[in-house]
């Protein structure tokens, strides 16, 4: 385990879609993994958030949630307003976002990837981020189980995988695939994880950020 100095005085917003959007699922233990790493930590999830709802965000029909440093987290179950990053952003003063977006970008219904579109949606926010000066990390989706509500498929998840690797620099891009096997990880719907697999993931998303930490301001 690297030491806590890796992210020590760092601010961190770290933003996801369904599954930073109840503190059970990935948003309690990633946050406290990134805080004990010595980080101050803002996590805000908006279910079915792509990534272009972040920077003109929209309503959500199953909920949001959100934690701020050493406090709890709070969620809102059902309708939920969205959020724009751009002003928290400027309010926290964040050195360091932490993008979890994978299966919103995913398109696992449709039987060719919608490259054009998905394009769009991940560079208007690389972009956003970039003129911000904030250094960025971009967590890909991790392998869910096929042949479930989701149809999140392995070939489907490796195609988003493939496509996010290649296109949201200048963010760092964390691949999620790496930190398990296909179907290795249990869920719930063939795309939630159980508790387990959730802090897995956080623990598998806080190394690779810490193997490859941010630069701090000298």
């Amino acid at each position: 385990m690297a030491t806590a100095a890796a992210l020590a005085g760092l601010t961190f917003l770290v933003i996801g879609e369904s599954h930073m959007a109840t503190p059970h699922y990935l948003m309690n233990p990633l946050h406290e993994n990134l805080t004990e790493q010595g980080a101050n930590v803002h996590s805000i999830g908006v279910c079915g958030a792509s990534p272009m709802k972040w920077i003109n965000p929209t309503s959500t029909d199953c909920g949001k949630a959100e934690r701020i440093g050493n406090g709890t987290a709070t969620e809102i179950l059902g309708n939920a307003e969205g959020v724009a990053i751009k002003g928290v952003m400027e309010k926290d003063k964040t050195d360091v976002i932490l993008v979890v977006i994978g299966d919103t970008v995913g398109s696992y219904a449709s039987a060719e990837f919608p490259k054009s579109w998905a394009y769009q949606e991940v560079t208007a926010l690389t972009k956003l981020i970039k003129d911000t000066g904030a250094q960025c990390y971009w967590a890909g989706p991790a392998w869910g189980q096929g042949g479930k509500r989701f149809n999140k498929d392995p070939e489907l998840v490796k195609r988003a995988n493939e496509f996010l690797a290649e296109n949201v620099a200048p963010c760092t891009y964390i691949d999620s695939t790496k930190f398990s096997q296909p179907n290795e990880w249990k869920t719930v719907d063939g795309q939630h994880f159980t508790a387990k697999y959730y802090r897995a993931w956080a623990q598998g998303i806080t190394d690779a950020l810490v193997a490859t930490p941010p630069k701090k301001a000298p």
